[in-house]
């Protein structure tokens, strides 16, 4: 039976934060499918590596709250938008929702370090570190569509050369639910 953490503001915000990780990996893989249906496979490549990466984040945070036996729940997702103006506006959808996750993800930094959970505090670090990484990639994904003046061969061009195709292990990443244990 699951701890109790009824007085804890972390463990709560963590499950929002779950479920928005899921959404996350939705909304990639709507843009994914997006910009695939518009044959730009290699956006399409990198919005399909990103729905996987914020679905792992999710799965992270989840064997978080098993491993310190506190309350799990995996519930519904929030709407995923499906349909966009263009892909630049894609981009610029995916850019928001990263800011409004970097956001999500410095607000629960804030409150383990406030309610003094600093097991909670430790864990969180690393998705401040990717919030970071995600927010300047898609940044800089943006500037490239920008520069290129809708000629999207280039932008294309630019994923392919530039932007990593497989994940990079990271030794520091916490254990994701359903991995096997080291």
């Amino acid at each position: 039976m699951p701890d109790t953490d009824a007085d804890e503001p972390f463990p709560d915000l963590l499950r929002d934060q779950i479920r928005r990780g899921f959404t996350a990996s939705q909304q990639y893989l709507a843009a994914a499918v997006y910009f695939d249906s518009n044959r730009l496979p290699q956006l399409a490549r990198h919005s399909y590596g990103k729905s996987a990466e914020h679905r792992s984040h999710a799965l992270r945070m989840v064997q978080y709250l098993l491993d310190r036996n506190l309350q799990v729940q995996v519930g519904g997702l929030d709407d995923v938008r499906s349909t966009f103006e263009s892909p630049r506006g894609a981009v610029v959808f995916l850019l928001e929702s990263e800011r409004a996750r970097n956001a999500q993800i410095t607000e629960l930094a804030r409150t383990a370090r406030t309610s003094g959970d600093y097991l909670g505090e430790q864990f969180i670090q690393w998705f401040l570190k990717e919030q970071v990484e995600d927010v300047a990639g898609m940044t800089t994904l943006l500037t490239v569509i920008d520069r290129a003046a809708g000629d999207l061969f280039d932008v294309e061009d630019f994923i392919a050369r530039e932007l990593r195709t497989t994940p990079r292990a990271d030794i520091s990443a916490p254990r994701m639910a359903g991995a096997a244990k080291n």
